[in-house]
């Protein structure tokens, strides 16, 4: 097992405390397992039942189509008995195991990546969320969640930043990115719907740039982007011109968050998931990077040949997480500087990834 990804863990199960013993000898259905989330999770549980916390171990159902190709790390796991990997589409796919959770992490959230597979995008976070729904209305499901966006909010003017989870959004339906935005909208519709027709006990997260060990350096966001290019001693070259802001939450805060969601009572909400401070401009980000490897780079601007590289990029993004920390009590607490550091650290022995 990564060191790395096994600290994380311990991390969570140190911070969720007694809500851990929910998922004795429970069933949990993981769509999009071999994603950055689902690898989080696997982790998360096995952890878990080997943690001693557990009247009676928990058993994963780890589901992904593997488009973006199968992890290494799986390798460390297939022959356990706690979980059970799985090639499975969830379009197509509608023969359930019975279960107590389902987890739908099943996407792809690189923008380079949905722009590249749109129609795809969109059939996860429709028809997938609606066969997983449909099941649940027949099943003895305690929870289900929902992995949204922030993405959802489209591009926040001053006013609403930070950004509370009753703001409607400012979003494009037809740009490039409309693919991946407006199918996390409409999901999150469906949620709210079936929650209100049939009771299912859905809950929405809506992740804020999530970043760390698991997340393959060749992802193509921002924060392997840059760690790419430090760990082969090359100037990190930005393509816009590095005043977009964001604020960045390391995964162990990330998933506890999504645990105690999964875990409480509030069906058909949202909540923002993320930390609130410090939001970092990517020229500064881009530095920060470089001044934690040491080395002797520099930052350059280029121009992207993609005309439509930072079409509805959003330049501010910061969520309000007041109703996570009053209602479920969360609280991130991995600074920015550990949580960069923990994933140099990372990508220093997972140089390579394969190209999806």
């Amino acid at each position: 097992m990564d060191y790395h990804l096994e600290l994380n863990a311990k991390d969570i199960i140190s911070r969720l405390g007694n809500l851990n013993k929910r998922f004795s000898g429970k069933k949990i259905l993981l769509t999009g397992a071999a994603g950055f989330l689902g690898c989080q999770f696997v982790h998360y549980f096995l952890v878990l039942n080997n943690a001693g916390i557990l009247r009676k171990p928990c058993h994963i159902y780890a589901w992904d189509n593997y488009k973006r190709g199968r992890p290494y790390w799986i390798n460390d796991f297939e022959h356990s008995s706690d979980v059970t990997f799985e090639n499975k589409d969830i379009i197509t796919d509608i023969d359930y195991p019975e279960v107590d959770f389902i987890i739908h992490a099943a996407s792809i959230a690189s923008p380079s990546y949905y722009r590249k597979y749109p129609i795809e995008t969109i059939d996860a976070n429709v028809t997938g969320l609606r066969n997983l729904l449909e099941y649940s209305k027949e099943s003895a499901t305690e929870s289900m969640l929902f992995f949204s966006t922030s993405e959802i909010y489209g591009d926040p003017d001053l006013e609403h930043i930070p950004t509370l989870e009753d703001y409607r959004g400012f979003v494009s339906c037809t740009g490039p990115r409309a693919c991946y935005d407006e199918s996390k909208r409409l999901g999150e519709t469906l949620c709210v719907s079936f929650y209100d027709v049939y009771k299912i006990p859905v809950k929405i997260v809506r992740p804020f740039n999530n970043y760390g060990p698991g997340l393959k350096i060749t992802d193509k966001r921002v924060i392997p982007d840059f760690f790419n290019d430090v760990i082969n001693d090359r100037d990190i070259v930005l393509l816009s011109n590095g005043k977009a802001t964001r604020t960045f939450c390391y995964i162990s805060d990330a998933i506890e968050g999504y645990l105690r969601v999964l875990l409480s009572n509030y069906n058909g909400q949202p909540f923002n998931i993320g930390t609130d401070f410090p939001e970092i401009s990517m020229i500064d980000l881009a530095n920060h990077i470089i001044r934690l490897s040491g080395k002797k780079l520099k930052v350059k601007f280029q121009a992207s040949i993609d005309p439509n590289y930072v079409t509805d990029n959003p330049q501010k993004r910061c969520p309000s997480i007041d109703k996570a920390k009053r209602l479920l009590g969360y609280n991130p607490n991995v600074s920015l500087e550990e949580g960069l550091k923990r994933t140099y650290e990372y990508y220093q022995s997972h140089r390579w990834a394969e190209e999806s």
